[in-house]
């Protein structure tokens, strides 16, 4: 049909092109808010911001969780300096636990070698993603952030028809090109009926320690328009920190003050 938006879920007319839905996924417990953190591409920083945004909320003293969602690429577990496998109690797989709380669950913590490389086509990937929803022990938490893999394939596709997404962070860096394709990430979550709820560019800009300038690797921000013109209300910058990419490596990710650069982000969570 000419004029199909592709939302089956939401559409009565019984078309050549209508899809069955997929199921939905249940949990045991309680998840008030489940925010997806997506990007149009690999490599911006979105497992970064989810792991901010999962410790300031944190500090709130809100109940905070990670469900990994990135299966052939996990970066979360080593950001917060977690190396113990996952086990079941014989119910529910058990979530690792962070040093000031944040439940976790992700590739890396079920492998018996981090390094061993996922080669699995989508369906698995999305069986997985099922599994980490239903049967990991979250019990009451108060936000769920899901960290995507990049781009618009089948685990964002079954994140977003499979879980309660309440919205999502869309994550992005200065260039032209990724402004382009933070678009598709924005049409795709229109698509699904899915709120945008704040636009984050990581590595916006480089803040000299001696002088304070800003020097502007990547090129000069594009974060207003692209907000603007997709009536994004919440935007954030996110600078290059060397010392936030070393409490990263040490796992320690938790110790760094964010709230000052991802002040707007969080108001639109809480």
């Amino acid at each position: 049909m000419a004029d199909c938006n592709h939302d089956c879920e939401h559409c009565a007319s019984n078309c050549g092109e209508r899809i069955s839905m997929p199921e939905k996924f249940f949990m045991n417990g309680n998840i008030k808010n489940v925010i997806g953190i997506v990007s149009g591409k690999g490599g911006v920083g979105k497992s970064l911001v989810t792991g901010l945004l999962a410790s300031e909320l944190n500090k709130k003293k809100l109940k905070t969780a990670i469900l990994d969602a990135d299966i052939t690429g996990p970066s979360i577990p080593k950001m917060f300096g977690i190396n113990e496998k996952v086990l079941s109690d014989g119910h529910f797989i058990q979530p690792a636990v962070s040093k000031n709380g944040i439940k976790m669950i992700s590739m890396n913590l079920c492998l018996q070698n981090e390094g061993e490389p996922v080669v699995w086509r989508g369906p698995v990937l999305a069986g997985v993603v099922k599994q980490f929803y239903e049967e990991v022990d979250w019990a009451d938490e108060d936000f769920m952030f899901v960290d995507m893999p990049p781009g618009t394939g089948d685990v964002p596709l079954t994140v977003f028809q499979s879980l309660p997404v309440k919205g999502i962070i869309i994550v992005t860096t200065p260039q032209d090109l990724v402004g382009m394709i933070v678009s598709k990430a924005i049409n795709m979550a229109n698509l699904m009926n899915i709120p945008v709820l704040g636009l984050v560019e990581n590595m916006s800009y480089f803040e000299c320690p001696d002088c304070k300038s800003k020097h502007y690797i990547f090129g000069e921000s594009h974060l207003s328009e692209i907000a603007d013109s997709n009536e994004i209300k919440a935007a954030a910058q996110l600078p290059m920190i060397p010392e936030l990419a070393k409490l990263c490596d040490a796992g320690e990710i938790e110790k760094f003050d964010a709230e000052k650069y991802l002040s707007e982000i969080i108001k639109s969570l809480i």
